[in-house]
């Protein structure tokens, strides 16, 4: 390869496609033909030329210049493509392509795709909140309580794992209810609790509290078996 060939290959510049764009245009609506006459037109804006003409594009294709026309204007209507009215500095009037409506559609579809993996996550982790229930309560769990949890995600917008955190705190409180796991979740929701750091700190504290009161509990019932007389009701 001579030297100045090689400059000039150097010189033609790279064409930076989004990965996304790549693996996602048919996804986006986009046949090949069309993608790829968008890839020319990204080229051309890149090295300048805002308004390349159906023929120059169509040179760089397979297709002719009215294939090339059709496509065009099919994707105009689509809005993968605009064409913009400019004003230059001497107050002249020209055109120029506009890839802008196909990033548009392409962020849209990111946004919306990533609020579907949200929503996937979401029912996988209720449909693990059922199993991990029945699997604590040994049992499939009645409509009522099927409807208790629901409630729990739907209405009081409590998080999968916070509802998780209330049916252990039930667990080593040997309380397993579900009225019990509504108090927790009341209790902890009145005092901002949101994460499963919060419940489980929180957790320990009402432990804690809990602790002395029953050994009270516990010395009250001792000392008083020891006051009540005993009676042989046998004489």
């Amino acid at each position: 390869m001579k030297k100045e060939l090689f400059i000039e290959f150097l010189e033609e510049g790279n064409i930076s496609i989004p990965a996304y764009l790549l693996n996602n245009y048919v996804k986006l609506g986009l046949n090949e033909k069309e993608f790829l006459l968008i890839l020319h037109v990204h080229s051309f804006l890149e090295s300048g030329k805002i308004f390349p003409t159906p023929l120059e594009i169509a040179d760089k294709m397979t297709v002719d210049p009215t294939e090339c026309m059709e496509i065009l204007r099919h994707l105009l209507q689509k809005g993968y493509l605009s064409i913009s009215d400019e004003m230059d500095e001497n107050a002249i009037k020209y055109e120029r392509y506009s890839l802008q409506p196909l990033w548009e559609k392409m962020m849209y579809f990111m946004m919306d795709h990533s609020k579907q993996a949200d929503l996937h996550e979401i029912r996988d982790q209720e449909m693990n909140l059922y199993t991990v229930f029945e699997k604590e309560f040994g049992r499939p769990l009645s409509p009522f309580e099927c409807e208790s949890l629901g409630m729990w995600m739907d209405q009081d917008h409590h998080d999968p794992t916070i509802i998780k955190a209330a049916l252990r705190e039930a667990v080593i409180s040997g309380k397993l209810n579900f009225r019990y796991i509504d108090r927790i979740l009341f209790e902890w929701k009145k005092n901002g609790i949101k994460t499963l750091n919060q419940a489980n700190e929180y957790g320990k504290k009402f432990r804690k509290t809990q602790q002395p009161l029953k050994q009270q509990q516990t010395a009250a019932n001792k000392q008083h078996k020891n006051t009540v007389p005993f009676y042989n009701w046998l004489d």
